[in-house]
């Protein structure tokens, strides 16, 4: 027999070699054969010559795809550099920027990818049997630490070099920095959240210190803050000191140094307050014994996450921790509402920043990606689908800065009465709006950039795609965006839109004032735009709109406005966001791409509440309905009988 014999395998041929270990190399075959036939001699002598062939070209051929290319964010960002020359024209700041989006590409967008592939682990003993509940995060999430400690991400806003401007420029900072973070910008966003709330409270023993680390630029005494929302408390006031006792079912930043909490006092029969009046609000210190083992904590084990995969999220039991009582007894809701306020605008601007990367690389692979003779990006389809995507994002950066305008009016005490009523009103509806935008876009159903929808344009079946999924690798998005992080995190989408109801009646009614007037405000700096004219129109009439329904709706019940919550805050989302727009578009130093961006935002339904209204969706029998429809399980006579018999 040859030395070389041919082996048929499910209608491919085979070819080993006697007397030779080597991996098998599998060659396609034009034309398929009969069980049991012999391929003919032209058939030979093609699996003779593609056996010469390199193994690696012979399976993998010899073209790739190139992926996009990340350049610095900042320089690529023609909005971002637009908004800061409009009201931060600061060459400090400009430099900053600047230098920080080239380290993002250069280094920190490694460590992110490294974050998320060697994700924490835990390690409840020691080799002697001693539970230590190490948390094991990789390299690259420590150096995360040191670099934001040293770049100033939370600092920035404490220092208040800028004044009113400060968060701003932090913000912008995190904006460029977040889709490379690693999921970084979680405890981060804990880390400011905590210091806002200590400054709110007074920069005093026993917080003093842990205010300082917290917004410290060096890395050696960088602290970061978890969020811990612990439901039992146990313990003596012994000088304000307590100790913690309960299970915490899911903790944030578990490797934090510090954390706040809420948690409930006993009384002296032991008993505790039910509800949230019964919260009181305590700052405790994660630390170790002489011998490694955790202070009043046990880690009972890590999350198992789709998304957030980087970020240590544990449950814990906590045995005696230690803290102290930062609120007054009963006062702790109230007290960390300035933490739920930064880290709702953290959400927010995760969001955008998300939404802008996703653009950034869907933008760049249109270069280099080609389809029927041409590259995509000069196909219109597709250029319209970016279009629409670049439209959405730059809605969504315009209305999370202007909530970081607001906050840094207020934190430099030169906020009106107006401002403070706005943003109130716009926290909630801003991490709501933009959440959720973040995962529409990501999943965009009309994108262009899947190889199967240019074969559909071909003639070809197919089902329609998500996004700019295929673009490019996407899978870190998909988690980060379709497990729903950024539309739950500090509150979900109707959970919000019950929140901007509340600051509606807490404020009778003085938040809604406040946001027409500003929004009526911004359209009269804009008049003298011709080219805005259409924008400005749709927007003044949506506002009539919006007033109309928020006149009529004092009038009804209370269930009325309330089964209308989420579509109100969608609408003063999207109200708001084209006044912004149009504001920007106005200014002088504004591009022809930003009065098309307006027109092109102000097209769709700004205020879905009439529209909605209009088809009955808020009506008293709608409950019953939606009820209905819901748990509709009728079933007839026959199919009762059937399911009787056969139990």
């Amino acid at each position: 027999m040859s030395a070389l014999r041919c082996c048929q395998a499910a209608g491919c041929w085979l070819q080993v070699r006697r007397g030779v270990t080597r991996p098998p190399v599998h060659i396609r075959c034009v034309s398929s054969l009969e069980a049991g036939s012999r391929p003919s001699e032209e058939e030979q002598l093609r699996e003779t010559a593609a056996a010469a062939l390199p193994v690696s070209a012979a399976r993998l051929g010899s073209f790739f795809q190139d992926r996009p290319v990340l350049k610095n964010p900042f320089l690529e960002d023609a909005l971002l550099r637009g908004y800061l020359r409009r009201h931060v024209p600061q060459e400090a700041v400009f430099a900053d920027l600047c230098a920080f989006g080239k380290r993002v590409v250069t280094e920190v967008d490694l460590w992110g990818r490294d974050c998320e592939v060697t994700p924490p682990r835990l390690t409840h003993f020691d080799p002697w049997g001693r539970r230590v509940d190490h948390i094991v995060t990789s390299p690259a999430w420590k150096c995360m630490k040191v670099l934001s400690a040293e770049e100033g991400l939370v600092a920035i806003a404490y220092e208040k070099r800028f004044g009113e401007w400060s968060r701003v420029y932090q913000m912008s900072k995190l904006y460029i920095f977040s889709p490379s973070s690693g999921l970084y910008t979680c405890p981060l966003a804990m880390t400011d959240g905590a210091a806002k709330v200590i400054q709110s409270i007074g920069v005093s023993w026993p917080v003093e210190e842990a205010y300082r680390r917290l917004t410290s630029r060096q890395s050696e005494h960088f602290w970061t803050s978890g969020q811990w929302m612990t439901e039992r408390q146990g313990g003596s006031d012994v000088d304000g000191w307590y100790k913690l006792y309960g299970f915490k079912w899911f903790t944030s930043a578990t490797d934090a140094d510090m954390t706040l909490t809420l948690a409930r006092v006993r009384d002296r029969t032991g008993a505790t307050t039910p509800g949230s009046r019964g919260l009181s609000l305590f700052y405790a210190e994660v630390s170790r014994d002489q011998d490694g083992c955790l202070r009043g904590i046990e880690v009972q084990r890590l999350k198992d996450k789709l998304g957030t995969r980087q970020m240590p999220t544990a449950e814990l039991l906590l045995d005696g921790l230690q803290a102290h009582r930062l609120s007054e007894e009963g006062r702790g809701v109230a007290s960390i509402a300035n933490m739920l306020t930064i880290t709702r605008i953290h959400n927010s601007i995760s969001a955008a920043a998300a939404m802008r990367r996703v653009v950034h690389l869907a933008r760049d692979y249109a270069t280099h990606r080609s389809a029927f003779g041409k590259l995509i990006k000069e196909h219109p389809l597709h250029m319209q689908t970016l279009a629409r995507m670049e439209v959405e994002t730059r809605g969504a950066f315009l209305l999370a800065m202007d909530v970081c305008r607001l906050l840094g009016r207020e934190e430099s005490g030169i906020a009106t009465q107006l401002d403070t009523h706005l943003l109130r009103l716009l926290t909630p509806v801003v991490k709501l709006y933009t959440g959720k935008q973040d995962s529409e876009l990501v999943n965009f159903r009309q994108s262009l950039c899947c190889r199967r929808v240019w074969r559909a344009l071909a003639g070809r079946a197919t089902s329609r795609t998500r996004g700019c999924q295929d673009c490019f690798e996407m899978h870190r998005w998909k988690r980060f965006s379709s497990d729903s992080v950024l539309s739950i995190w500090e509150g979900t989408t109707n959970v919000l839109s019950l929140d901007v109801l509340r600051s509606v009646a807490r404020s009778s009614g003085m938040v809604l004032h406040a946001y027409f007037t500003h929004a009526k405000s911004l359209l009269a700096g804009a008049s003298s735009v011709s080219s805005l004219g259409p924008a400005v129109r749709a927007v003044d009439g949506a506002l009539s709109e919006l007033e109309g329904f928020v006149q009529e709706a004092a009038t009804r019940a209370p269930s009325y406005l309330e089964l209308a919550a989420r579509d109100l805050a969608y609408s003063l989302a999207r109200i708001y966001t084209g006044a912004l727009l149009i504001d920007h578009a106005s200014w002088k130093g504004a591009s022809p791409a930003d009065i098309y961006a307006a027109l092109r935002w102000c097209e769709q339904d700004l205020c879905i509440l009439a529209s909605n209204k209009a088809r009955g969706c808020y009506d008293a029998n709608c409950q019953g309905l939606d009820s209905a429809l819901v748990y509709d399980q009728a079933t007839d006579g026959k199919t009762d009988a059937y399911c009787n018999l056969n139990d």
